[in-house]
């Protein structure tokens, strides 16, 4: 028998014998219990001496147990809710000999629930005196040893109900992700906007580049693809009169996984008739300051080793600008864009996805003995020489129009779209557009006639604007990797 399933035997002998003492290891409702932060701050305003109880200030109070120690006829637990931490005392005087022996089944994880007077022990520490102790759930499992936490990343990952309880750091991770999400809807409510939901379930994917997740659905029986961006749907409503519309999205790319990428993510994504990528660069400022201003601390954050400054207004520099500035490259010279690409090892690359079926990528404009569309080569040297530079947020605009199809061209230079992605840490964390609105156009570009139908009807020129949520929690709450700020990310099978 291994060391873990004697523990196990050993807290289920606990739980039979609670049973047979009439009382329910898994409990049931206990109401009216009060956050241990907010009893914490209602007993700051009184004067309890080190040594005092008072028997008026009562209190009912719930967690999980993080300490025990039995010290004869008193006993002292630490218990853990979601706003902090706890001590109850036990006196076997106070609680009589059956609640007494409930105390002696109990163990670290379990989950109890004490009603008591709140007083100081000798050396001054905050102390629930118990009157009546509730067994709310017997835990079978031991939390990790020592309750120093899980250390080990893909089991903190796997069991994050465990990483959770053990690791009060991760479970404020997720509490501030919630409150920028928060602070950003009514952030966006506040401008008129209002929250929509469109099909997760989508007849044709559009919206971006990228590989579905395909399903089918028996009875209509068709194939179906889970959503990689809400985009379409999103602008049907401008065409309906839908004027200020976003969405909280959980989007699926059936791609790869790294620090940065998770097949399951969510993102937020906004329209607005008669704006334009200029006001979707304001809007990107005020949804990060709202998500800021939510957790306190200021404009200027930590991540890693870096310092971020996200005080408005954010740098905006030309795409063209940006690479000739860290690569000496003029963005039409096709014949050293090529060069630099095969110097880089980026042609050779896209050649062999070509060759392997991978990619597919239009040769319109290609520099002499070139496969390779010259823009695709120009992104892929941006990517790879100039946003690894991009740390402090800065707003890159205007990019070469053959990679967006589905942006609006500049009235000056139809070679390039009105488009800016938004970079923080050498990451990217957001992308807009000046969206395109002329049916006919479209039509070449994608192939989802109900969409193109949409806009014959009319729709109004507009602003587009898709914020990577999970990416804007890492840079927020200095966390390194996207599993960090995803509850379950996906795994492998353990």
């Amino acid at each position: 028998m291994s060391e873990s399933d004697r523990y196990m035997q050993e807290r289920e002998k606990k739980r039979d014998a609670l049973r047979a003492a009439g009382v329910d290891p898994y409990g049931g409702r206990f109401p009216d219990v009060e956050a241990a932060a907010d009893l914490r701050a209602r007993a700051d305003v009184c004067d309890i001496p080190a040594g005092e109880k008072l028997p008026d200030f009562t209190a009912r109070i719930a967690g999980r147990i993080t300490l025990l120690r039995d010290i004869g006829k008193l006993a002292f637990l630490t218990v853990q809710d979601r706003t902090g931490a706890m001590q109850f005392g036990l006196s076997r005087a106070d609680l009589g000999d059956a609640q007494w022996a409930v105390f002696k089944q109990l163990d670290l994880g379990d989950i109890i629930g004490g009603d008591g007077i709140i007083g100081r022990t000798k050396t001054g520490e905050l102390t629930l005196w118990l009157k009546t102790l509730t067994v709310l759930a017997k835990a079978l499992r031991p939390p990790p040893e020592k309750w120093h936490g899980l250390t080990d990343v893909e089991l903190r990952y796997r069991h994050r109900y465990v990483d959770l309880f053990s690791n009060p750091e991760v479970r404020e991770v997720f509490r501030q992700r919630s409150a920028i999400i928060h602070a950003i809807r009514e952030h966006l409510v506040d401008l008129g906007y209002l929250e929509v939901d469109t099909p997760v379930l989508q007849p044709i994917y559009g919206g971006a580049a990228a590989r579905p997740f395909t399903t089918h659905h028996n009875t209509l029986d068709m194939d179906l693809y889970l959503r990689i961006s809400p985009e379409l749907y999103l602008k049907r409503l401008l065409v309906g009169g839908m004027e200020r519309v976003f969405e909280i999205s959980r989007n699926f790319r059936n791609e790869g996984i790294s620090p940065r990428h998770n097949p399951e993510f969510s993102m937020i994504e906004l329209y607005e008739a008669y704006a334009d990528y200029n006001v979707m660069m304001e809007r990107t400022e005020g949804m990060v300051a709202a998500g800021i201003e939510a957790l306190g601390g200021g404009f200027i954050r930590p991540y890693g080793e870096l310092e971020l400054n996200f005080a408005p207004p954010w740098r905006r520099a030309k795409y063209a600008d940006l690479l000739g500035e860290h690569t000496g490259l003029d963005v039409k010279d096709t014949s050293g864009v090529l060069e630099r690409a095969k110097q880089e090892g980026i042609y050779q690359k896209l050649t062999k996805m070509i060759g392997d079926g991978h990619v597919h990528v239009r040769p319109d404009h290609a520099a002499p003995g070139s496969l390779i569309d010259h823009d695709v080569l120009v992104n892929e040297l941006f990517d790879m020489l100039v946003q690894p530079h991009l740390i402090q947020p800065t707003f890159v605009y205007d990019y070469p129009a053959s990679i967006c199809p589905l942006t609006r061209r500049h009235p000056e230079d139809p070679s390039i779209a009105l488009r800016f992605e938004a970079f923080v840490a050498g990451m990217e964390l957001g992308n807009a557009y000046t969206e395109l609105n002329d049916p006919r156009v479209q039509e070449e570009k994608v192939m989802d006639e109900d969409f193109v139908m949409a806009l014959e009807y009319g729709m109004p020129p507009a602003g587009g604007l898709g914020v990577g949520l999970d990416r804007l929690v890492m840079l927020l709450t200095n966390s390194r990797s996207i599993r960090d700020v995803i509850l379950f990310p996906l795994q492998r099978k353990g």
